[in-house]
């Protein structure tokens, strides 16, 4: 009996078997791994306390609400027929299904607040993220990340390109200026989010413009915000053609003939713990660098993670505790994570006010054109088109970090999270330097 108990809990489980929603051996629908009806229970808990005004502040509370209802609403996109298959099945239905309740004022503004501060201030978005690339980095075989190099920005240069030359196109076509379609529309879609990107780039365009920064950022968010449907929407879209052309697609790999190391490892609780303590440790000197150096600390980050295992600094033991820290908090809090997203950075009042036709038609030209750019450029350098396009292409145009996780959610590629970052980051600074350059040429 210990022996088949020993080897129950070494076995490794079928693909079949690791899918989150899957059903149990009684054939009873279950959400996170529960029977319907105790998570139905712990719903209805988390209602009650959400509504009574007794949901306790803080991590806790704030943990728990996006916890429960990030994957029902998951749960819920999961099994709608057009939204499972076209756009992004429950990663979009938990972004704008959370963005919806804050819109409406189904969910307590005192609720709303508290996963605002907890993903903003409390730094969820970063400890997520920080486990995310640890993890998938030191996970990765080293003779990836030294055959991509810097070949990656080329496709990310393909991106910027190609969106700003439809851009222009589709923008002359339908009535906008060049000067509208790229400054106003396209570069802020491509410049890294709100943080790293609309915000600079609202006090760039103060300075050669002239009105108020605060000004600019409200002509720039809509763009963000439509850009980054947009981008969510094609992700999808791009793994279901992936599916249907399998060719184009390293299914999760970048690059053709390498793939990522996965070393079948028994889960160990303390190894999990060395991976947390890897990835707060990373993070923590990608900020202290970022005191120094003038890039983004996400991109310092990747940077310090890539050396670190290229030269294969860090112990087996850290590197397997990375890479299974971030496997837990990938399945665990990813719909979790987009529930935050939808409360904190999405705003249906910004995206509604933009739905006029010819706006929807240009913004959605801008996400097209990164996409194909990042595809065409990515393929004469080696990468797979689709891979490319999701990273390089999709990944600039959405809303930096939360849009890096909703879209690798909707395509089905978390494990590419380091690449999303460098398009995100690196490329959202290229954006800043190109728009200092642009704008006097339309002066």
């Amino acid at each position: 009996m210990e022996e088949t108990v020993r080897k129950l809990e070494n076995s490794e489980p079928t693909q079949k078997e690791s899918k989150l929603y899957a059903l149990n051996p009684t054939n009873q629908l279950t959400v996170m791994g529960l029977p319907l009806l105790w998570f139905a229970v712990f719903l209805l808990v988390a209602l009650v306390t959400v509504y009574t005004g007794n949901l306790p502040t803080g991590m806790i509370g704030s943990l728990l609400v996006m916890v429960v209802f990030g994957e029902a609403l998951g749960w819920i996109g999961d099994r709608l027929p057009l939204v499972k298959t076209y756009l992004g099945g429950g990663a979009i239905v938990a972004i704008f299904g959370s963005a919806y309740m804050v819109y409406s004022g189904i969910l307590p503004e005192i609720v709303t607040v508290g996963v605002d501060e907890f993903m903003t201030t409390g730094g969820f978005l970063d400890f997520y993220i920080a486990a995310l690339i640890t993890g998938s980095i030191l996970g990765m075989n080293s003779k990836v990340l030294m055959k991509i190099g810097v070949r990656y920005f080329v496709p990310v240069f393909g991106a910027v390109v190609g969106a700003m030359a439809i851009a222009g196109l589709v923008g002359l076509l339908i009535g906008f200026s060049i000067k509208d379609a790229v400054l106003v529309i396209a570069l802020p879609i491509l410049g890294g989010g709100m943080g790293a990107g609309a915000i600079p780039m609202s006090q760039v365009y103060s300075e050669f413009l002239g009105n108020s920064p605060s000004y600019y950022i409200s002509i720039l968010v809509p763009a963000l915000a439509l850009g980054n449907v947009f981008a969510i929407i094609f992700a999808s879209l791009l793994n279901s053609l992936s599916n249907k052309m399998p060719s184009l697609s390293g299914n999760g790999q970048l690059i053709p003939g390498f793939k990522m190391e996965e070393k079948k490892s028994k889960f160990d609780i303390s190894k999990m713990g060395i991976g947390l303590l890897a990835a707060l440790l990373f993070f923590a000197c990608g900020q202290l660098l970022g005191a120094i150096i003038p890039l983004h600390p996400y991109a310092l980050m990747i940077i310090l993670v890539a050396i670190a295992k290229i030269a294969n600094l860090i112990p087996e033991n850290v590197v397997e505790g990375a890479s299974q820290w971030y496997q837990f908090v990938a399945k665990t809090w990813t719909l979790a994570l987009l529930f935050g997203i939808g409360v904190a950075f999405t705003d249906l009042n910004a995206v509604l006010a933009s739905l006029s036709f010819q706006y929807v038609l240009l913004v959605a030209g801008v996400v097209v054109g990164a996409v194909l750019g990042a595809a065409l450029l990515g393929k004469l350098v080696g990468f797979y088109p689709i891979e490319a396009a999701i990273t390089a292409g999709l990944c600039m145009a959405n809303m930096g970090g939360t849009g890096d996780v909703a879209v690798l959610s909707a395509a089905k590629r978390m494990q590419l999270m380091p690449f999303a970052q460098i398009a995100s980051r690196l490329g959202g600074a290229l954006i800043l330097l190109l728009a200092g350059l642009l704008i006097p040429l339309f002066v």
